[in-house]
């Protein structure tokens, strides 16, 4: 059952009056597509099953699906012609790198650059192998004229002859974009791209003006890695969205945190966008409950996806890393363990082991009852009693307690010697000390960190987990479920410019302001926004042979501690702020005891009992009770373990507070 969040328990508002229809923001997993609606006070959500042959499928199934949450019935027209905004953030990108599901990359190198200099490290080398591999050529230092024209003309040759059917040039040292640009011409001119067949070529240093030579070319590679796949979809999508009448074109989450035009967005920020969605929902609970330490546990079915917010700001990579690989770009420091609601979990030796490997949707877990035989932690909660086949995933999908018996006989009851009920305690055990060993191995967790836990298994046993990672406080936000989808509406229109300086002094930081002015011009133009209704944001990155950090400027003046010879670069960010969803509700103020539903007799400290259940969508704002008990929306289920309280706000938002 797909249901709306009630008025008093909505998780959100719109934060600018100058919303005049819906937004919607969707989150597209591996496993499962969310679908957040925001109207007025009113939030819906739901999921649908994601369809990696064809994501417009699961895409236009879910706002189908959605339609019918919000009217009672599917009318997919009027919910689009109704809807301000709508943007989107997909895992495609992601798992085409991971799958290595790509165009035959070649690389035609100058200005000194060489195949070695890419394969610098084990994970590069292995990366390179993968993506580009022998399709290389190299050109001679001091080639100019028809010597250059000559050269260049035959490396795209042997490049086609060897498969490639996309190319990135990418020149090092001073002159590497006068380098570039004098390729660009001759193979514009030799191979004209309105010819059939013509191969696709990026010049890095039209992506990003990062002095790195290895790093700015890295950043190429994987942007014409991913670029195919996204732009097929993505144009499909948009094509198909234009055809319902939709008042602004769809917008792209992007990895930077802001939003964009599917023409305005390169498919490297695509790349790990859904975690930066959830990243910017804890961001802003973080805000809302003023919490210094905000660390976030995101469990999908595949991986749980680690974040944190320290004293307000999200913890970014300067230069993240793409498979261990730098890039030119910052990226959202997000560490992705393998270890989810469909992890394989099997007995080896005497121990048990829980993933990396995953069953994600299809075939699913073995209770799933579509052919999967391994034994998942959805088994073992379904075995213990937490999980009730009548109401998972508000109930619209069945699952079978008998299979998932079968499977943790057969995968680690049986070689271990115990009971089904004992080896699904025992793979709960294993499941909950690998999550919580990853949050201590990724921050310093003190009396000031609270756990953030979302995503369709977080809320689980997420009392469990926080005790084992030593943390007292538990959030389990009321969009729990879609929480990534949520955070993406935190989003504007941005885009940040960059421009390198001639030289050290306010003169050439004033022209490359004008120039980024221009450019900023043009480009919000193209996303039918005045450049007179953003905000700016000035920085200049500076590398120096101490290493590289960024300076904010309050105004284009160059600072006077500047090290002598660095190289800078001038960064201007710019954003049209448009309507988002805002946090609701405090904490503090429970009053009365919850209205338990019912009971479910479920394992709890090692033995069955029979333990209260409370329905969060029953329940009034303001109330409070103790565990063990067990608290279940449509699309989670949590286990409140003795020793613990939960509280349930207005904005429906839960916290789970230790005793003592």
């Amino acid at each position: 059952m797909s249901v709306p969040v009630p008025a008093a328990a909505a998780n959100a508002v719109p934060e600018s009056a100058t919303a005049t229809g819906k937004l919607i923001n969707i989150d597209n997993g591996g496993t499962l597509t969310d679908i957040c609606v925001i109207d007025g006070e009113r939030v819906y959500r739901t999921k649908t099953v994601t369809t990696p042959y064809d994501l417009s499928k699961c895409l236009f199934e879910g706002l189908k699906k959605v339609s019918r949450v919000v009217y009672g019935e599917e009318d997919l027209q009027r919910l689009l012609l109704s809807t301000e905004y709508i943007r989107y953030s997909t895992t495609q990108g992601t798992n085409a790198l991971v799958e290595r599901k790509g165009p035959r990359l070649g690389v035609i190198l100058g200005g000194g650059l060489d195949p070695a200099s890419l394969r610098a490290d084990p994970q590069a080398n292995t990366l390179f192998d993968a993506l580009v591999g022998g399709r290389v050529q190299t050109l001679a230092p001091g080639l100019d004229g028809d010597d250059l024209d000559v050269a260049a003309t035959r490396a795209v040759t042997a490049l086609a002859a060897a498969g490639a059917n996309r190319i990135v040039v990418a020149c090092g040292g001073e002159q590497r974009k006068d380098g570039e640009v004098r390729l660009k011409r001759i193979l514009l001119r030799r191979f004209p791209p309105h010819m059939l067949g013509a191969l696709p070529v990026l010049y890095s240093h039209e992506l990003v003006d990062d002095a790195n030579d290895v790093r700015r070319t890295w950043t190429s590679l994987f942007n014409a890695f991913l670029h195919p796949a996204m732009e097929r979809f993505l144009y499909s999508a948009e094509h198909r969205l234009r055809d319902y009448k939709t008042k602004n074109p769809l917008l792209i989450f992007r990895n930077d945190g802001n939003a964009a035009r599917v023409a305005r967005t390169s498919a490297i920020k695509t790349y790990s966008s859904g975690p930066r969605g959830g990243a910017e929902g804890v961001k802003a609970l973080a805000a809302h409950y003023g919490l210094k330490h905000l660390l976030s546990m995101d469990v999908g079915g595949t991986t749980t996806d680690i974040g944190e917010v320290d004293d307000g700001a999200v913890r970014l990579d300067a230069r993240g890393k793409i498979e261990g690989v730098e890039s030119s770009f910052p990226l959202c420091d997000v560490v992705s363990v393998g270890v989810g609601g469909s992890s394989i979990i099997r007995a080896r030796g005497k121990s048990i082991e829980v993933g990396p490997e995953s069953v994600g949707g299809a075939p699913g877990p073995a209770c799933f009852g579509l052919g999967g035989k391994e034994a998942t932690i959805t088994d073992a909660f379904l075995v213990q009693g937490l999980l009730d086949p009548a109401s998972y995933f508000g109930g619209e999908l069945k699952i079978d307690v008998e299979r998932a018996r079968a499977a943790i006989a057969d995968k680690v009851g049986g070689p271990l010697g115990v009971s089904e009920e004992q080896a699904a305690q025992d793979m709960e055990a294993a499941w909950v000390a690998k999550v919580a060993d990853s949050l201590k191995a990724y921050t310093h967790i003190h009396a000031d960190t609270t756990l953030a836990a979302f995503g369709g298994a977080g809320p689980f046993v997420a009392c469990k987990v926080a005790e084992a990672a030593g943390v007292s406080r538990v959030i389990i936000p009321g969009l729990a479920a879609v929480f990534s989808a949520f955070g993406i509406g935190f989003s504007d229109i941005g885009h940040t410019y960059e421009h390198a300086l001639a030289a050290a002094d306010d003169a050439a930081l004033g022209a490359a302001y004008e120039a980024l002015l221009q450019q900023a011009q043009r480009g919000m133009f193209a996303e039918g926004v005045r450049l007179e209704d953003c905000t700016q944001r000035l920085g200049l990155m500076v590398t120096a042979a101490d290493g590289e950090r960024r300076r904010d400027l309050d105004a284009p003046t160059l600072p006077k501690d500047l090290p002598a010879g660095a190289h800078l670069v001038l960064q201007l960010e710019v954003v049209k702020p448009i309507a988002h969803a805002d946090i609701a509700g405090r904490f503090g103020a429970a009053t009365k005891p919850a209205a338990a539903s019912g009971k479910r007799r479920a394992i709890s400290g090692g033995q069955w009992q029979e333990l209260p259940l409370y329905r969060i969508e029953e329940q009034p704002p303001g109330v409070q009770a103790a565990g063990p008990c067990v608290l279940e929306e449509a699309f989670f289920t949590c286990r409140v373990e003795a020793g613990w309280r939960f509280e349930i706000n207005e904005a429906g938002d839960v916290l789970l507070s230790r005793a003592g």
